[in-house]
C-alpha cells in the first residue's frame, strides 16, 4: 500500500515560525544577545496557588472526566458570571488549551466539503488551519456585506485580537450576532485575551448586551495561558450554546480529548483567584507602554494595540524588511504576513518577555 503521509502536510501551510529561523540567528548574534518578542509565550511564573493545586491532585490513577469535574465546571461558570457578566445558563466544557479547539472546532462540529468558514482579514493562522483540516473552505473577510449571498457555516471573531490588539465594540458584536442568527451561522468568539483589556474592557459575545441572554449558535473560547501563565499546562475551555457544547462533548468523549485531572484541579484554583490575574495584567500594561513609547520614538506607527499581548507596528514597508531591521538590533518579531495578506506591512511585537528584556529592547530601539 503506498505511503500517504504527505496528504496531511499537503493540506496545511508551512508552519509560519519556521521561516523566522535565519532572523532569529541574526538577532542572537547581537552583542547583547537575543530579545525574542516574536511569540506570545508567557515567561512569568505560574502562580504558587496553581502549582500547589496541581501537586495536590497529582495522585490521579483513573481516567479524567471529559466534561470536567463538578468543581471545575462551577468555577468556569462563576468566573464567567462574576468577571464578564455571562448568565449561568451558558454550558461549559474544558479543553486542552485553546489551540486544539480552534484547530478542531470545524471538524468537531461536523463541517466539511461545501461548508464555508469566515475568519478575520488579519487573523491567528489556526482559524484557517481548522477549516483546512475539516476539508471546509475558508474566506478572510471583515465586512459582512462583502460576504454577499454566500452560505456561511462558521464565523470566527477575536477580541481583543491577535495580532492587532483591536477590541470589537458591543455594537459590532451585536451586528454580527444578528446577521448570523438570520442565516443560521455559528459564531465562535476567540476570547483568550479578554482579561488583558488594558485601559478598555472588552465584552464577551455571551454578555446579555450582545446575546440578549440567548446563547443559540454562540461559542466563546477561553484560555488560561495568558491570564494565568498556564501555557505549559494546556488549560482552556469553551462556553455558550448548550446544544453545541453537548455536540462537542460527545465528539471529544469518542476522541479522548480530555484535560488531565491534575490540570483540571489547577484550572479550578486559577479561576477562583483574581489577584494573580490583576498583577499579570499590570505587568503587561507596563511592558506595553514601554515598548509603545520606544517604537514610536524610533519612527514606527502603531495601530489598534489597545489590549492583549501585542503591538501592531509598521514602518510602512514590507514586513520582512522590518523584521530584518529589528533583527540587526537583536530583536525578533513576527512578520504581519503570518496573519494574512492584509498584514504585509506590519509586524507583531509581543509583550511576553521579562522586564529586563523589554528594557533591553527599548534601549536598542533608541540607539
Amino acid at each position: 500500500m503506498p505511503h500517504s503521509g504527505g496528504r496531511v502536510s499537503a493540506r496545511l501551510p508551512d508552519f509560519p515560525w519556521d521561516q523566522l529561523a535565519p532572523y532569529k540567528t541574526r538577532a542572537a548574534g547581537h552583542p547583547g544577545g537575543l530579545v525574542d518578542l516574536s511569540m506570545g509565550t508567557p515567561v512569568d511564573p505560574v502562580p504558587p496557588l496553581v502549582q500547589a493545586a496541581l501537586a495536590d491532585a497529582a495522585d490521579a490513577p483513573g481516567y479524567p472526566t471529559t466534561a470536567g469535574t463538578p468543581e471545575l465546571r462551577a468555577a468556569i461558570s462563576t468566573y464567567l458570571t462574576d468577571r464578564f457578566g455571562v448568565p449561568e445558563a451558558a454550558a461549559v466544557l474544558p479543553t486542552i488549551g485553546s489551540k486544539e479547539l480552534v484547530a478542531g472546532l470545524p471538524g468537531q462540529l461536523g463541517l466539511g466539503a461545501g461548508d464555508l468558514v469566515v475568519i478575520p482579514e488579519v487573523a491567528y493562522p489556526t482559524y484557517a488551519v481548522g477549516a483546512r483540516l475539516a476539508g471546509a473552505q475558508c474566506l478572510a473577510a471583515d465586512s459582512l456585506t462583502a460576504l454577499g449571498p454566500r452560505r456561511v457555516s462558521l464565523l470566527w471573531l477575536n477580541s481583543p485580537a491577535n495580532p492587532t490588539g483591536k477590541i470589537l465594540p458591543v455594537t459590532h458584536l451585536r451586528k454580527v450576532v444578528a446577521w448570523a442568527r438570520e442565516r443560521g451561522v455559528i459564531v465562535a468568539s476567540d476570547e483568550c485575551y479578554l482579561e488583558l483589556g488594558g485601559a478598555e474592557q472588552p465584552v464577551s459575545i455571551l454578555h446579555p448586551d450582545v446575546s440578549d441572554g440567548d446563547f443559540t449558535g454562540l461559542l466563546a473560547v477561553h484560555s488560561l495561558s495568558k491570564r494565568s501563565n498556564l501555557a505549559g499546562y494546556r488549560a482552556g475551555f469553551v462556553a455558550g450554546d448548550p446544544a453545541l457544547v453537548r455536540e462537542l462533548l460527545a465528539v471529544r468523549k469518542h476522541a479522548g480529548l480530555i484535560v488531565p485531572t491534575p490540570v483540571q484541579a489547577a484550572m479550578t484554583a486559577a479561576l477562583r483567584d483574581t489577584a494573580h490575574v490583576d498583577a499579570q495584567r499590570q505587568r503587561y500594561d507596563r511592558r506595553r507602554e514601554l515598548l509603545r513609547g520606544a517604537l514610536l520614538a524610533a519612527g514606527f506607527g502603531i495601530e489598534h494595540s489597545q489590549a492583549g499581548l501585542y503591538l501592531w507596528a509598521t514602518r510602512d514597508e514590507d514586513c520582512w524588511q522590518t523584521v530584518e531591521f529589528l533583527a540587526r538590533r537583536g530583536i525578533l518579531v513576527s512578520p504581519g504576513a503570518f496573519y494574512g495578506p492584509a498584514g504585509a506591512r506590519h509586524v507583531r511585537v509581543a509583550l511576553t518577555a521579562a522586564d529586563t528584556q523589554i528594557a533591553a529592547a527599548t534601549e536598542r530601539l533608541a540607539g
